[in-house]
Formats: structure tokens, sequence, C-alpha cells
């Protein structure tokens, strides 16, 4: 069984003259956090200038460099670098001047073992906190500026400008669609469009997160709460305040969740696990699934009055197959992030594999196209095109006479009828791609006109009024 790794502990310094002190605080703190003493000011400072320390517990009173310069020159090289000052009692003057320089706190000697304990705590998680919003905050600006929505199609056209009606409400929107299709690029762009765009985007997987600990994870718990509950925890709800929280496979919820978050919609506030206060947030809701959720309600496994809570505003995602001119653009648009991402030099698509790609269904929508586009280049030449013959098996069979050609190879069928399954698809697909016309079939598949002919007649490809269809074997 693989050992589980635990997060690195917060790194403390404790800086005294003297030793009974560093001992004492060193033995209290050490089986939670990695502790490191010094005995003066002046290696205090190299120590922050060296080492990257989450926390200071640094003594007023030491020889050469008293502890309000040595905070000086701490916050010199690291102003957010917290520091909780140790004074005597008859000291009060020179703690009260440390904060005004900006150390977090003080504590007095001779100090209490939970008070210690209790201070840090709070830092920790303050400072933890603190990360959490900086890199939602991050996310959010960096998805404002990259165009990652690429699309000409009429289908998508329409739903951009849903995304701008709906963008400067507060109301819930449900995003539907099959899987790989965008819907958390289309609910970052709606909060990229609203008046939240500066507040916090958080994004929570639904199918991931198991569901005894789904409540602690959206409202967060109280130490103690549960086991393995260590400390308080914030909730993804409250990271989100003010801005959207987006709820992805919102299917899988069990009911009673459901419940609990038909709840909080209604109320906007809800308590974390192991507490009775209520915590009020401002958040917009936006949801997102694979699945008919109609359907899951008439089943009773989704609630209808959650469904209509969530689906104030529905987006609907046509899949990449019915996004007419799209799936070249986009697969020139991920050639040319890969490149750039793998330093490749992938000079393009040939129009022979633009026509299998073009006529691929696309069952793993822009996801699997994004998936190839990566593997094209990784295995691609500098300086040389993405060709037909560069594309795996999968697409060039995909359609009835392509199964059959697959079966053929992996079945018993023998050689003859599987190189025949292949050739009356290849050759079909080569004549429909050159509408029929023999003699720029011929051409493209460089063969002779009248070998395409005898070809034609011996694999049973007839041209009837209606257009051209494959005959019997």
């Amino acid at each position: 069984m693989d050992k589980k790794e635990n997060p690195k502990p917060a790194q403390i310094l404790v800086v005294d003259d003297d030793e009974a002190i560093r001992d004492a605080l060193k033995e209290i703190l050490e089986d939670d956090y990695d502790v490191s003493c010094v005995d003066s000011g002046s290696k205090a400072v190299a120590q922050v200038k060296s080492h990257a320390f989450d926390l200071v517990f640094l003594d007023i009173v030491m020889p050469e460099m008293d502890g309000i310069e040595t905070l000086r020159q701490i916050k010199a090289v690291d102003r957010n670098l917290d520091v909780i000052m140790i004074s005597a009692v008859d000291r009060a003057q020179e703690a009260t001047e440390s904060l005004k320089l900006g150390a977090y706190d003080y504590i007095t000697k001779p100090f209490d073992h939970e008070i210690i304990l209790n201070r840090l705590e709070k830092i920790v998680y303050k400072q933890n906190l603190a990360k959490e919003v900086r890199y939602h905050r991050s996310q959010a600006m960096a998805g404002a500026f990259e165009p990652k929505i690429i699309s000409r199609s009429s289908h998508m056209t329409a739903v951009f400008q849903l995304m701008e009606k709906v963008a400067g409400s507060a109301s819930n929107v449900l995003i539907t669609g099959e899987s790989g299709t965008g819907k958390e690029l289309i609910a970052h762009a709606i909060h990229n469009l609203s008046p939240r765009k500066e507040k916090p985007f958080v994004a929570i997987n639904c199918a991931a997160i198991p569901a005894e600990l789904m409540e602690a994870e959206l409202f967060g718990h109280e130490k103690g709460s549960f086991t393995g509950a260590f400390r308080q925890t914030t909730g993804k709800f409250e990271f989100a305040h003010q801005g959207t929280i987006f709820l992805d496979e919102i299917a899988c919820l069990k009911p009673e969740f459901q419940a609990k978050l038909l709840r909080f919609i209604q109320e906007r506030e809800f308590s974390r696990v192991g507490s009775n206060r209520t915590i009020k947030v401002d958040v917009r809701i936006i949801a997102a699934t694979n699945t008919r959720l109609e359907e899951m309600v008439k089943t009773k496994d989704f609630r209808d009055d959650l469904y209509f809570r969530l689906n104030v505003v529905p987006v609907e995602l046509p899949p990449l197959r019915q996004r007419k001119g799209d799936v070249a653009l986009l697969a020139g648009f991920f050639l040319d992030r890969f490149n750039r991402r793998m330093n490749k030099q992938i000079t393009g698509i040939t129009p022979n594999a633009l026509a299998v790609l073009e006529d691929y269904p696309w069952p793993g929508n822009i996801r699997e196209l994004e998936n190839l586009m990566e593997r094209m280049v990784v295995l691609g030449s500098d300086n040389q095109a993405i060709d037909e013959k560069d594309l795996p098996f999968d697409l060039l069979f995909h359609t009835d006479s392509g199964r059959e050609a697959a079966e053929g190879a992996r079945g018993n069928k023998g050689l003859i009828k599987a190189r025949q399954a292949f050739e009356r698809h290849y050759i079909l697909r080569a004549l429909q791609n050159c509408q029929w016309n023999q003699t720029q079939t011929a051409q493209v598949l460089g063969i002779h006109r009248n070998t395409l002919i005898q070809k034609i007649k011996g694999l049973h490809l007839i041209l009837d009024q209606n257009g051209p269809e494959q005959g019997p074997d």
C-alpha cells in the first residue's frame, strides 16, 4: 500500500538568547511544526534571508541587536512574514511598539502552552486562507485574458449571446452538454463577463468528492467535528464569497446533500459541520451536467425543487459534430498551442487529414480533439505537416464501412477481406471529397483513372441518381 504523503508542516523560527526559552518553545511546537532556533537577532535576519519561514517567535530583550530592531530588519526582508514577540510582563511598551512595526501579536513570559498553540493555529489558518484566496483570484484573472473559447459556429454564436445577457445578473445558471464540450470554460467566461470577475471563481467536481465529505468540503467544518478534523476548515462556499461557485457533475449529488444545497440556495446561509453558527455568503451558482436532469427528476433521483432552483437560466452546449467549421479552427488553435508548449514546428494539417477530422463524429468532443492534437505534435516531426497517414486507426474507421474494415482486421476474416474493406472505405471517402469526379479522385489517389474505374466496379461502389453509395460485398 502506498504511503500517504502528509502536508508540509509550517516552518517556525524561534529567536531568543535564553537557551531555556528556546528549548521550551521547541518542545511545545515540534510535534506539529518544523522548528529552527537561533540565539541572536543578526542570526535571525540571516535565516530569514536564506530560508522560507511561516512564523517567527522573537524575543524583545536581546544583547547586541534587540527584538525591535530585529523586527524592522526581518520586515525589510519579508514584510508578509508573521512575527510573534516574546516579552516580559513589564515590557508592555516595547510590545505595543512592535505591533506598530508589523508584529502579528505578542506573548508574555512565563507563557502558557495552550495559548501558544491556539495563537499559532489561528495564524496558520489565516495564512492558508489567504493562499487559497490569492490562488482563486489569480485563476479568475488568468481566465479573463486567455482566449479559450474558439468558434465560428452559429450554434455557439447563440450561446455567446446568451452568456452576455445572463452575465450581469446573479441568477443561477445550468449548463448542459455532452462530456468534453467545454462547460467549465463557459462558466468561467460568464464569471469573467460579470461584475463578480474580481472575486473568486471556485470550481467543484461533485463526482470527485466522496459523499460523506461533500458537506465539509463545500461548507467547511470545525476542529474535532469528525475523525481527522484536526483544525477548523473553511468551505468552498465561504471561499467563493462575492464570487462564483461552479458545481460540475451536479447530477452526482446524493439526495441527502441535495436537500442541504436547496436550503442554502433558498436562505443563502449555512453552518460548518460541527457548528451551530450561521454564516451568510453572497455567491452566484453555475451548475453543469452531461446528464438530462429532467429524466432524473422523473425517476426521483434528483429533487425537482432543486432542479428548478438551478435551472433558472439554461445554457445548452452543442456537441462538436454540430459545430460546422469549428473542427478545423480548433485543430489549428490546438496545433499552435502545443507547438509553443513543446517548442515544436509542425507546419500544419494537410487537406486530406483535415477531411478525416471533419468527417469524424468526435464522441469525446473538444477534449478528444485537444488530446489528439497534443499526440500529433508529440509524435510529429518539425517542418512537416500532419497527414492522413499520421492519424490513428480509430479516426480512419468510424463509419459503417470503417467498422467493417476494423472488424475484418481484428477478427478472423483474413487479410484479403480486411484489405478490401479498407480499400472500399478509403476510395469511397476520396470520391465523396472530390464530388465523385473520377479524374480528380484518381489524381488524389495517385492511380490511373482506368484503375479507379476497375476498383469502383470491383468494390461495388455505385453512383445513383441520389448520390454515391456502397454496394453489397
